[in-house]
């Protein structure tokens, strides 16, 4: 079934009692009611299918969760309350009954950086960096780390370079360690990385999945053999994602192709105009012909689909040029998120990047002149537009 079919139908329509919603509802309760304790026991110990306690599980999260490993080509899934929630939840899970060591890609949204050496190494948890765009370097501090887990980005953030999935996840197979990829700038649409030898995909589905701004929320897709870890963290630590916010992304994600490839289109052309901008310095898109991954990204991407990232530097620009370039926008927001429906502009430095060191940003690549634009579904005329006069006003 295409993808556009299983966002609209996959997950919805169960039946509940003598009707059956067309959509599936928002289930608020936190317990739930059984005729006998011989049934509610056998339910409580999975026995029987059925809901207990709504950190355990709850039918609006239980139909996200379908309809995710219908998208992911997943077997099992768990809707946190957070992305961050997700991906730690992620990389506890694959971490069970490994060695307590962590390879992760040396290009990473910056919280994601502060979760490994802030939460996970305090822990005792080892973690090194790698270049996971380099195969042969991944290799080596693979055999010499030992990780249990590697950890990736399927599109970097926020210069936007992407791995050879299949071969990372070879490099992890041979190692004995699970990978668990962030697929968050990639969605569905462009990748799934367990169809490529991934044990973990994870979603901020704050993003482009509810993709409206009014969702927090993650979400954990993976295989069956990490199924009953994932349910027992989910469980036991309880980020698990409320019923409201379960419905709003699904009711998201029934639009979330349509709008993935629009803000796809607008992509390319944005990142043309900015290419030939005498007031911008560089430009990373995933679309563009140069790109030090092209042909990973020609192998692994569907055709035309180059993700609706484009991070660009402005010329001779430190923080005070940048502020006022973004001062200047008048209809791009200026937020610290990316995904939704209108255009979006966000300064790493200030934001995305922060808890970083200057020193680390600089080995990540990360300049004071760089800013991450995450296009929109308007006019990308009006878009273009808008860029112009900042540019030229900034």
């Amino acid at each position: 079934m295409n993808i556009h079919t299983k966002a609209v139908h996959s997950g919805d329509r169960k039946r509940a009692g003598t009707h059956v919603p067309v959509t599936t509802p928002i289930h608020t309760a936190t317990s739930y009611f059984y005729e006998s304790m011989e049934q509610l026991d056998r339910v409580f110990g999975d026995a029987e299918k059925g809901y207990c306690y709504a950190r355990y599980d709850n039918p609006s999260a239980a139909a996200l969760e379908e309809l995710m490993c219908a998208l992911e080509s997943g077997d099992a899934a768990l809707a946190c309350a957070s992305g961050m929630a997700a991906l730690h939840t992620a990389i506890l899970s694959a971490l069970t009954d490994r060695r307590r060591s962590i390879v992760a890609a040396n290009a990473m949204y910056g919280t994601t950086v502060g979760l490994l050496m802030n939460v996970f190494e305090p822990s005792g948890v080892s973690v090194r960096f790698a270049d996971v765009c380099d195969l042969a370097s991944l290799r080596a501090v693979v055999a010499e780390a030992q990780p249990g887990c590697i950890v990736m980005e399927s599109i970097s953030n926020p210069l936007l370079r992407v791995a050879e999935i299949d071969s990372v996840a070879a490099i992890a197979n041979q190692a004995g360690a699970a990978l668990v990829v962030d697929n968050t700038f990639a969605t569905p649409l462009l990748a799934r990385p367990l169809e490529l030898g991934a044990h973990f995909s994870v979603h901020s589905v704050t993003k482009y999945l509810a993709g409206h701004g009014d969702v927090l929320g993650g979400v954990v897709v993976t295989l069956r053999q990490h199924a009953d870890s994932l349910r027992a963290l989910g469980r036991t630590i309880g980020g698990v994602l409320g019923p409201f916010e379960c419905y709003l992304t699904m009711r998201g994600i029934k639009t979330f192709p349509l709008r993935m490839e629009r803000q796809c289109a607008n992509a390319c052309h944005v990142a043309s105009w900015l290419a030939a901008h005498p007031r911008v310095e560089r430009v990373y898109f995933t679309g563009d012909p140069r790109h030090p991954d092209q042909a990973t990204i020609r192998r692994l991407f569907p055709p035309n689909l180059y993700g609706a990232m484009v991070s660009f530097e402005i010329r001779d620009a430190g923080r005070e040029e940048v502020f006022r370039f973004m001062d200047a926008l008048r209809m791009i927001v200026r937020a610290t998120s990316l995904g939704d429906v209108h255009t979006m502009m966000l300064y790493p430095v200030m934001s995305s990047h922060r808890e970083l060191s200057p020193k680390h940003r600089q080995r990540m690549g990360i300049r004071d002149n760089l800013v991450r634009l995450s296009v929109g579904i308007e006019a990308p005329e009006d878009i273009l537009a808008d860029l112009e006069q900042a540019l030229a006003l900034g």
